[in-house]
Order: structure tokens, then sequence, then C-alpha cells
């Protein structure tokens, strides 16, 4: 099992930089990064570095580091007009432009939040089939795949595992399949029982993380509940997540940590880096190894 760092566990931390991370991460043993498009736009527009200087690092064969994905094209569904459908697929045709010089294969698409009309869970289904069907043929020729966050939160269209895994069930496209994040599994109660059902191949990337033991659907149950896992307070089961992808033929090969929690963007990027690095290497070896 490789491990795999996202910047949400340090996009806050003082003077933050993605050409910085990539250094940092390969410094303390990880395999993959999943750089966040907040981070990335932010720091461009303020000019710390170019898409040029980042994909000139990935270029150099002395580096070991890759990038596993996008890290979102966000509410990428439920679009009501003409004009919001077409600002979708062309902010895909950017994403697409970055990931081909920066050598990626994923991007993760995370669903709309707080509709404005009461879709019930089928015509979500049916949108979300239809817009990630002409999404597969812009990124086909270029190699890349299409992973489905859906998140753990009341306001968000597709907020349970299970919701997510039939749009990809229908769609039935190599190109498209599910980001499944520990937290947002829990955070609106997903079911085991369907997970373990699950095709694991379908399962593109997996988001290790743990957290509070918040009630779910709570509207203070936030990202920020987030902790590294088995710190004190932790309430999720990590055997369970490890035992359940090992059965499903999970082929990821990957666990990337993706916390967001205030406290831990006190640290330095360094710091932060190297302990999250600290925690996925002993999750691996507890559980995997």
């Amino acid at each position: 099992m490789k491990i795999g760092f996202n910047e949400g566990c340090n996009r806050f931390c003082e003077n933050h930089s993605v050409l910085e991370d990539l250094d940092l991460c390969e410094k303390y043993g990880f395999d993959y990064i999943d750089i966040q498009s907040e981070c990335l736009d932010r720091e461009i527009a303020a000019g710390k570095y170019t898409i040029d200087d980042l994909a000139k690092w990935f270029a150099d064969p002395s580096h070991k580091l890759k990038m596993l994905s996008y890290n979102a094209l966000v509410f990428f569904n439920m679009k009501q007009t003409q004009e919001e459908k077409d600002a979708v697929m062309a902010k895909l045709d950017e994403i697409i432009e970055v990931c081909d010089r920066l050598q990626c294969k994923m991007i993760v698409v995370v669903p709309s939040m707080d509709l404005k009309v009461p879709a019930s869970i089928d015509e979500i289904r049916e949108d979300a089939v239809a817009v990630l069907k002409q999404m597969v043929e812009k990124v086909k020729p270029h190699g890349i795949k299409l992973s489905i966050e859906f998140c753990g939160a009341p306001s968000m269209s597709i907020n349970r595992f299970e919701d997510a895994y039939a749009i990809v069930q229908e769609i039935d496209s190599p190109y498209v399949g599910i980001t499944l994040d520990q937290y947002h599994f829990h955070a609106m109660a997903s079911s085991f029982d369907d997970l373990e059902k699950a095709d694991g191949s379908k399962i593109f990337v997996w988001h290790l993380n743990g957290m509070e033991n918040m009630p779910c659907g709570a509207a203070y149950n936030t990202d920020e509940k987030r902790l590294w896992p088995d710190e004190p307070g932790d309430c999720l089961d990590h055997k369970r997540y490890a035992d359940t992808l090992k059965k499903i033929g999970f082929k990821g090969d990957v666990c990337t940590m993706e916390v967001f929690r205030p406290d831990y963007y006190k640290l330095n990027s360094e710091e932060n880096i190297r302990t999250a690095a600290e925690h996925t290497r002993a999750h691996v070896a507890k559980y995997w190894d």
C-alpha cells in the first residue's frame, strides 16, 4: 500500500505553497499528492509559482512523487441553465489541460450543494449520469478518470456512498468511479452493507482520516471534526474500512491522508506533512502490512 498526501491537511498553514509541498512530500516519503484546486488557484493568482514551474518539477526524473488527483472540480451537477452547464464543461477543459501538463490521470468531481430545486434522489442521479457521460467524452482521449466524491453533509446533493455508487453503476465506464472518504462515509451514515457488496475496482481514491464522535447529519458535524487516524477521540473503525476494501478488491493501492482540522493548520507545512506521513505510514503498517 502506497501513501498519499492531500493538501486539505495543510492548505491554511502559514505561507502555504504547492511547490513547497512537492519537495516536502518527497522528503517525508509520500508516493503521491492530491493537489487542491483551492491552493493552486489562489497561489498562482498571487504569483507564488506557475503551472510551468509545477510541470517542470514533475518532469524532472530525479523526483519520484506523482500527482494522484486534481482535487477538485466542484459542484458539477444539477445546473439549471445552459450557461451554468457550459461553465462546468469549460472548467473541465481547463482542468484537463492542467492535468496533462502535470502528468495527472484523475480528477475528483464534487456534487453541488444547497440546491434551489427540491430534487429527488432519482432526479439527482439522472442528472449526474447525463453530466458525467458528457465529461467522459472529454477526459477519455487524455486517459483521465473521474472520481465522484460524495460528501457527508445534509446540504450536499450526493451525500451517501450508495447513491454515488448507483450513479457509477449506471454509467458503467472504466473512466468513472468513487472517492471513498472515511469521514464522509460515516458523517451521513453510509451503509457498510452496500460497501461490502461493491466492486472495489470502482473505488478510485481512498481518503484516510479519523473523526470525533459526532451525530450523523448534525449541522456542527463538519470537516473541522476530522482527526489523524487513531488519535484520542477518533470514533472510526479503521480495521473495518481496511478489511472491507481488501475483501471487495480495492485496486487503488494508495491511501491518501485528508484532514481539515484548524489545530493542524497551526503547524508549519513541514511539521504538518511530517506528521501526516507518520500517521499514514502507521495506519498502513497496522491494517495493511
